[in-house]
């Protein structure tokens, strides 16, 4: 049993918490909708996941760097780690190539 990829996907996390509080971008603008939102995001994309499973479509797979962890049969704690990651991400890069772009369009 290892923990090293949740280890990383926490650092991975934490670099994008300190992303979003540098430059205001996402929690750090509107907490409460910013929960929301990933909150939704996370919760929709385990349901596609389990249903997934459920179809025999997605599958764990062996790896030596997961903790053994399991919240379903084929879907490791990991996941609810990676789809928060991913959720948060992807806010942070359109929250910022949002302001990207408005600051272009202030320029010119």
């Amino acid at each position: 049993m290892s923990i090293l990829y949740l280890l990383f996907l926490l650092l991975a996390l934490g670099c994008m918490v300190l992303l979003d509080r540098r430059f205001t971008l996402f929690f750090w603008r509107d907490a409460r909708r910013a929960a929301l939102v990933l909150g939704i995001g996370v919760a929709f994309f385990l349901a596609w996941d389990l249903l997934g499973i459920g179809l025999h479509v997605f599958a764990r797979g062996t790896s030596p760097f997961l903790t053994g962890i399991m919240l379903a049969p084929e879907l490791p704690l990991e996941e609810v780690f990676f789809l928060a990651f991913l959720g948060y991400l992807t806010m942070v890069l359109l929250s910022g190539a949002g302001r990207m772009i408005d600051r272009g369009r202030e320029r010119a």
